[in-house]
């Protein structure tokens, strides 16, 4: 019987990674919920946004489904309290696996487009390498005036930006990854053609979900 795994993402462009990443594996369903106010709220301040996440988990496990994975960091940090929902569906949280990723390769640039989503990564992975009892040297770096362009749909575009981007840091003695679903294509672009590892949340995804639901 297949698996059912429900997905919490920030914007709809984020799906067509999720579905990349799962093609092969047949027996996995993937759902898919997206909400895109509660960033705009996040760049707000606004208040109540733990609550709306927690009401948006609590009705996508009301869909009879195995697991849930969220894709966004601000929307795991906004996540108080696991012990609240139905301790028999698992929450994913897509930057965990890349946070390991992360603290195994140091020094490193980790790469933004989005600045409202700097903070809370940056937050959540020190707070992993607290847990895991290990210390990160990592340096986040913004590609300015770009998160727009894939907003606007104008994806070539942004794809350039962040090609640009990842062969001027290449010549550091740092290892790079990106911090967002969008900027995986380039990424997977950059190290076609250069054979430079570039790390991204889909590394060793599909993997952890099948071990978490098997």
């Amino acid at each position: 019987m297949r698996k059912k795994v429900a997905c919490l993402h920030a914007h709809y462009s984020n799906i067509q990674y999720i579905e990349q990443a799962f093609q092969s594996a047949e027996d996995i369903e993937i759902l898919h919920f997206v909400d895109p106010g509660v960033i705009q709220h996040v760049s707000k301040g606004s208040d109540g946004l733990a609550r709306k996440v927690k009401e948006q988990i609590e009705w996508m496990i009301s869909c009879d489904v195995d697991a849930i994975l969220i894709t966004c960091t601000n929307y795991i940090a906004l996540l108080e309290d696991e012990t609240l929902f139905d301790p028999s569906i698992p929450i994913i949280k897509i930057d965990e696996p890349y946070f390991e990723s992360i603290c195994k390769q140091q020094p490193q640039f980790i790469l933004f487009t989005n600045p409202a989503t700097v903070e809370g990564t940056m937050a959540r992975l020190h707070q992993y390498a607290k847990h895991q009892g290990v210390s990160v040297d990592v340096e986040g770096k913004i590609i300015e005036h770009t998160f727009n362009l894939i907003m606007q749909g104008k994806k070539e575009a942004y794809d350039d930006a962040i090609l640009r981007a990842l062969h001027n840091l290449s010549a550091e003695e740092k290892s790079i990854s990106v911090a967002q679903l969008s900027m995986v294509d380039a990424a997977q672009r950059f190290e076609d053609h250069t054979a430079i590892t570039i790390l991204h949340p889909l590394k060793s995804l599909v993997d952890i979900v099948k071990s978490t639901i098997k």
